[in-house]
């Protein structure tokens, strides 16, 4: 016998919709009430709801399985931006959906900070839920006639595919903001939101980046190279021009080694936290003392997202030049590759590479870099696994890599572009050791408290990080040819327990540019140079190209490709 429409839909239908609010009045921060957000917000919840219960319905045949279903994803999504808002101060965005198939692939980065525990009662929780409501909730399909279920279900996705429709094409712009954006919309309609600002959005211009204009007189000199070959007689002899362009003029010889670090986490928590050792970074501050340019370095990342401000520093784009883009800018460059300075070291002949000691298709990575100018990317494949320290490759292992890379000339410069890693969280996985307080919290008591413990971790591989730094100015320092190092932290760690007992950091991590011969190779800085200089970190890049080549990109074009030597 048929089931009355009105139990069968509509209850389980207004059940969990009001499911849904109440869902999200466990977000924290909590969004405002839904009866603030507008109409056009409003119609998008929703819509949203309408369309999810129509289309699970259509799939499980069981409607109140349907509305434990939906509330239950939903549950993991609002515990999902709860834990970013803690770690990263940023909530959970439409972008981040790819990341549950990262976690997948790479648990450690991402299951211990939803909680080990919660993930494996959670996914019992919902097998026996699963198991339950196939055996006890009967199949709408064995009630009804098959057109009328179709009917049902297919106009209720319908309807709700028509008020989110309209209330996005009432919906402001979204400020890309995402704290704000999601207080002033509610979950739904702010990932609705951010997924129509991603749809809408183009990739950068070419031309945007300060490096396009090298990459176009490159590519410029290579046409007219390949015309003058194709007019030349076959074996011919192609005569160089008797003024030789700009940069020819620099011998290959006098063109430094570069080294650009990015540290994982890397920030000078001593003026934070007045319990780290003051000895804690020596080399770091006897580099700062001599660098040609340091300071801030204000990055668009907190805790992690890495991608953001390594693919700042690369293409030398700001966050607002990608738009919604710009909270995965690696999935853009996959596609539609940029100028960046590892392209444009490569125009002036350079070997380019990258070190990272991790899958290379992380970040697809092993895409981007390629399109990027990099000759050669290293990952973890290229170490041991004694090479690790604590829960991923050590920086001193790094740092081995660099050198034996730097002493490998083949009479050309090299770029090197060094992603390290071992700072990386979760830090509690790792627990502190006792031994090693000395260095790092002297004046600490032991057990430690809890605000203490990931603080220690990482205040022990911070200090690794500043060994690995003394290691490569050592490695520079021991070849023949001038090097240049620049050095800079991605983002601060993740430590909440530390940052709710003291305070929130700035958010900005150091950045320094330190060479080895600045006698010879540039005058040294006058005093108001020397003075720390906060930049973007999109500057960084731009910076460190000019600083081998004596000039600013954008609006000095270097012309000539140096040729490589034969190996003697």
């Amino acid at each position: 016998m048929q089931a009355p429409f009105t139990l069968a839909l509509i209850a389980p239908l207004a059940v969990g919709l009001l499911g849904s609010l109440l869902c999200e009045t466990l977000l924290k921060p909590r969004p405002r009430p839904f009866w603030q957000r507008g109409i056009a917000a409003s119609s998008i919840h929703v819509g949203s709801w309408l369309l999810l219960f129509g289309l699970f319905t259509l799939l499980l045949q069981r409607p109140w399985f349907a509305v434990v279903f939906i509330l239950s994803l939903q549950l993991v999504v609002v515990q999902s931006s709860n834990t970013k808002s803690r770690t990263l101060n940023e909530p959970f965005i439409c972008h981040d959906f790819e990341y549950f198939w990262d976690a997948i692939l790479h648990p450690r980065l991402y299951v211990p900070f939803f909680g080990i525990g919660l993930a494996i009662a959670a996914s019992s929780a919902g097998a026996v839920a699963i198991g339950s409501f196939l055996y006890f909730e009967p199949s709408l399909l064995s009630q009804w006639s098959g057109a009328s279920f179709l009917l049902a279900t297919f106009g209720i996705a319908a309807l709700g595919a028509l008020l989110v429709g309209a209330g996005l094409y009432k919906l402001p712009p979204v400020s890309l903001a995402p704290a704000a954006d999601l207080h002033s919309l509610g979950l739904y309609s702010s990932l609705w939101a951010y997924g129509a600002a991603l749809m809408r959005s183009s990739p950068p211009a070419a031309a945007s980046s300060p490096f396009s204009a090298i990459a176009t007189n490159q590519s410029c000199a290579a046409d007219a190279q390949m015309a003058t070959e194709s007019r030349a007689p076959y074996n011919a002899a192609i005569e160089l021009p008797d003024n030789p362009l700009p940069n020819a003029a620099l011998h290959n010889a006098a063109l430094p080694n570069v080294v650009l670090v990015q540290s994982e986490s890397f920030f000078d928590p001593r003026p934070w936290c007045p319990e780290v050792a003051p000895t804690l970074l020596t080399h770091f501050d006897a580099t700062r003392a001599e660098a040609i340019q340091h300071g801030d370095l204000e990055v668009p990342a907190w805790g992690a997202n890495t991608v953001r401000t390594e693919c700042a520093v690369l293409t030398g784009l700001a966050p607002e030049t990608w738009g919604a883009r710009q909270f995965n800018p690696y999935r853009t460059l996959a596609r539609h590759p940029l100028p960046s300075v590892a392209s444009a070291f490569k125009s002036q002949g350079y070997r380019t590479v990258c070190i990272h000691p991790y899958p290379a298709t992380f970040y697809m990575r092993d895409h981007v870099f390629p399109k990027l100018g990099f000759d050669t990317f290293i990952d973890v494949s290229e170490f041991d696994n004694h090479d690790k320290h604590g829960q991923y490759i050590s920086d001193r292992a790094v740092a081995r890599k660099i050198g034996r890379l730097l002493e490998d000339d083949d009479n050309r410069p090299l770029f090197l572009f060094v992603i390290t890693m071992e700072n990386h969280g979760p830090l509690h996985l790792e627990a502190p050791d006792e031994t090693r307080l000395a260095a790092t919290l002297p004046k600490a008591a032991w057990p430690l408290p809890e605000y203490l413990r990931d603080l220690a971790v990482y205040l022990h591989h911070l200090g690794e990080a500043d060994q690995m730094l003394n290691s490569v100015k050592t490695a520079l320092n021991s070849v023949a040819r001038p090097g240049l190092l620049g050095w800079y932290g991605d983002h601060v760690p993740i430590l909440p327990a530390a940052y709710a007992h003291y305070s929130l950091p700035t958010g900005s991590t150091p950045y320094m540019l330190w060479s080895t011969d600045l006698v010879r190779q540039t005058p040294s800085p006058a005093p108001a140079e020397q003075a720390p200089q906060k930049i973007a970190a999109n500057e960084l890049g731009v910076r460190l190209f000019k600083q081998v080549f004596g000039r600013d990109i954008s609006n000095d074009v270097i012309k000539a490709e140096p040729e490589p030597q034969e190996q003697e």
